[in-house]
């Protein structure tokens, strides 16, 4: 005979399948990461495989002082655009239209200065609002490395070595290899599919909780010889299920995706094999669990079904906060990451997909706290189910 929260397990799971706003949202979740993270990647391989480098356009004003300048431009594929002079005015209104990237604006005594030998004056003009700052940086780049040829041309005319101006020689060596520097960029990639396992079962515990007890059916199913821990363990589960679910097909969305791309074109690499995705899925059901229990309680602890779609919705948002917070901090990986849920889950697949070796305890750490919470949860679900005040609303 089937143990009763089985049952209830059961039930949950063919009314949340049923529910087309549940199922919906499972599926919208399972490819919409999945596919961002495509979308990036493919159109960073798309610009690192390009055969023609689109030319940047810029205006130079004043062009007529300067035309080694403006050929030396050209051939650095610049579309450069010549004009004998404009106001603030105008530049900041042919700047708005976002079609060049920057106006160079030669001063009235650039010639003069420039052949007795003193700083020419220029002017770059730009619209930092305007999304062209990797074009401006390239042209700053440019503008920098011509006049560090000519300081080298007067040097030598003088019978200077440019190499005065240079007394260190550094090199920089990376000992990293390319799979190790890719696996670390995709694992902070795939470490944020585990927010959406936050969201798969919250609607089936909300509905199945507050949702029930506001439309009275509640009464029903605690009327039957039932132990009120049944109850609350099949709900829990049926929740828990649903986000193990999403979480493993998004997982495996995201593993096809990244295999199917050419990551090689940008010199990053996908490793990472069917045991390997298996083992970050068996390592997040503790997280699931915890997931899934601290929404129904929080649900049963709910006089109304939207209080309990704003109190869940509020729980289920805390885990999210230390994966976007210790990244952007830069700190380095500690014990402690590994028992906080949902960043401990994270920590651990960017640590595996960099080729390290764990050891037991960090898999420890990420179960250890996840399932005592989700037990503590249940616990407060299931007193309050037991009482007679919750059930019928008192």
């Amino acid at each position: 005979m089937m143990p009763q929260f089985l049952v209830v397990m059961k039930k949950e799971l063919v009314e949340a399948i049923r529910d087309k706003r549940t199922l919906n949202m499972l599926l919208m979740f399972v490819f919409m990461y999945p596919a961002m993270v495509g979308f990036m990647l493919h159109m960073q391989i798309k610009r690192g495989t390009s055969t023609e480098k689109v030319g940047i356009d810029m205006v130079v004003v004043g062009a007529a002082q300067a035309p080694n300048l403006v050929n030396y431009l050209t051939q650095k594929n610049v579309n450069v655009t010549p004009k004998e002079s404009m106001s603030e005015a105008d530049i900041a209104k042919l700047l708005s239209e976002k079609k060049t990237a920057a106006v160079l604006k030669l001063g009235e005594k650039f010639s003069e200065y420039y052949e007795d030998l003193r700083p020419a004056p220029l002017e770059l003009w730009f619209d930092s609002s305007v999304e062209k700052a990797s074009q401006r940086r390239e042209l700053e780049t440019m503008l920098r490395e011509y006049g560090n040829g000519i300081a080298g041309a007067r040097l030598l005319a003088h019978g200077v070595s440019p190499a005065t101006l240079s007394p260190l020689a550094l090199q920089r060596y990376d000992t990293a290899d390319s799979t190790t520097r890719s696996n670390t960029r995709i694992g902070m990639f795939l470490g944020m599919f585990f927010v959406p396992a936050c969201i798969f079962g919250l609607a089936a515990a909300i509905d199945s909780t507050a949702g029930e007890r506001e439309r009275r059916s509640l009464e029903v199913l605690i009327s039957q010889p039932m132990r009120a821990f049944d109850l609350v363990a099949g709900k829990w589960l049926a929740a828990s299920a649903l986000a193990a679910i999403g979480l493993a097909f998004e997982l495996g969305v995201a593993h096809a995706v990244l295999k199917y791309l050419p990551l090689e074109e940008i010199g990053l690499s996908w490793r990472v094999d069917i045991p390997m995705l298996l083992l970050v899925i068996a390592t997040a059901i503790p997280l699931c669990l915890m997931i899934g229990a601290l929404q129904v309680a929080m649900a049963m602890n709910s006089r109304t079904f939207k209080e309990a779609q704003a109190t869940a919705g509020i729980v289920t948002f805390i885990p999210m906060l230390p994966v976007f917070i210790v990244p952007a901090l830069d700190l380095t990986t500690k014990d402690w990451m590994y028992a906080v849920p949902l960043l401990g889950n994270q920590t651990m697949f960017q640590a595996m997909a960099t080729g390290q070796s764990l050891g037991v305890m960090p898999y420890l750490l990420a179960c250890a706290l996840p399932l005592v919470l989700a037990f503590a949860a249940v616990a407060f679900a299931t007193r309050r189910m037991s009482s007679e005040k919750y059930v019928l609303g008192v």
